[in-house]
């Protein structure tokens, strides 16, 4: 079996762009893959066409050594470009070499160790009175885990301003109410984008007692390992990190120094399932359990219950069916959520199919807030 395409494909989604690759064998079989990486999907695709150039006419099944060679035949190896076109890639060929030998992709990675994936959801409602009502309503639905996005008081009608400190403070408040509400059963999480410094981040948690929160997400930028122990160093709310780490080599001294609670791993930026599957058993090496970055389309959700299905270290998929809506237009076969959980793929390959037509011609841009303080300063996105 060869390889005969590997093909790019930006559609529109629900929110934003989804780049997806498409491989073709001369075997009558293709794969579907995608980048995780938003906003930029013409790097990706640009990436995507180069490794095209040396990939057409290899073996699909060689699944390693072609992550080896797309990773290490140039000198700027690397990159959260070319770990989001490696990855689209990769899924793609475990979809084509499941699909040959007509099994669920998770055969290829250790077979099925449960039989759904538990997810978490997260509350949309503003951050005050509603959230504490919305949380109430998703823990009586039956959600394991409730994750919620941080309060910004008054704008003035400016929804690119965000101030920290005013965020924190309302935020702090009303999560205490929400864990009042609810009681101790439902896990408890917030997501702060990156947005806050450290010692922002830790007034934030000082702010709650004790066992407010079960975790707090992403409070800081990555780049920089000791930022974080020092964050670490101030408070004992377990983190949820890795949704940016394009590489098992990013998440190293976050796994080695004992800094994450919750492995983000994105499996559409991290470089597939190859590279995904190596960090989880990592993981599991230092009792940390995967929590799954899935913004995505339903490519992105499908891989995920694969590699759900095969990691024995696992917490919760983040579950976005609330917000991101694709129809059977755009992708008739898809996986179905149940409740509050999805049942793990049994069929060929990863179990999803996307129409090539509902690709976007021409290409539409789509671009993250560029957020900004009171004094005019540009702030993390």
């Amino acid at each position: 079996m060869k390889i005969t395409k590997v093909e790019p494909l930006i559609a529109r989604g629900a929110v934003r762009n989804l780049m997806i690759v498409k491989v073709e064998t001369d075997a009558g079989i293709h794969g579907w893959g995608e980048s995780g990486l938003v906003g930029r999907e013409l790097a990706v695709r640009g990436a995507v066409q180069h490794y095209r150039e040396f990939l057409l006419g290899k073996d699909p099944r060689r699944i390693g050594a072609l992550w080896q060679e797309m990773y290490r035949s140039q000198y700027f190896e690397g990159g959260r470009v070319l770990a989001a076109a490696i990855s689209a890639i990769d899924i793609a060929l475990h979809d084509v070499v499941a699909r040959s030998l007509n099994v669920p992709v998770h055969q290829l990675l250790g077979g099925a160790q449960r039989e759904w994936a538990p997810c978490f959801t997260t509350s949309h409602a503003g951050m005050g009175p509603d959230a504490v009502e919305d949380a109430k309503r998703l823990a009586a639905d039956g959600w394991p885990a409730i994750r919620f996005t941080f309060g910004t008081p008054d704008t003035g009608g400016d929804p690119a301003l965000f101030e920290p400190r005013e965020s924190i403070a309302m935020t702090a408040e009303w999560m205490v109410k929400a864990r009042e509400a609810v009681g101790s059963a439902p896990a408890l999480g917030m997501e702060y984008h990156h947005r806050l410094s450290v010692a922002e981040a830790a007034s934030f948690c000082q702010r709650m007692p004790p066992g407010t929160l079960d975790f707090l997400e992403e409070p800081i930028r990555d780049e920089t390992p000791a930022a974080y122990q020092a964050l670490r160093s101030m408070t004992d709310v377990p983190f949820a990190i890795g949704e940016e780490f394009a590489s098992k080599w990013q998440f190293l001294p976050y796994v080695e120094q004992g800094i994450l609670n919750f492995a983000r791993i994105d499996i559409c930026n991290v470089g597939g399932f190859t590279e995904a599957m190596k960090v989880a058993g990592w993981c599991e090496a230092h009792y940390i359990d995967m929590m799954p970055h899935n913004p995505l389309g339903p490519i992105s959700t499908a891989a995920n219950l694969h590699f759900a299905a095969a990691t024995p270290n696992y917490a919760w998929l983040e579950e976005r069916t609330q917000d991101l809506v694709f129809g059977p237009d755009m992708f008739p076969v898809q996986p179905q959520i149940e409740g509050v959980r999805f049942p793990v793929p049994t069929g060929p390959g990863l179990g999803v199919e996307f129409d090539e037509s509902a690709a976007a011609e021409p290409f539409e841009f789509w671009e993250a807030q560029h957020l900004h303080r009171r004094d005019g300063s540009y702030t993390n996105y």
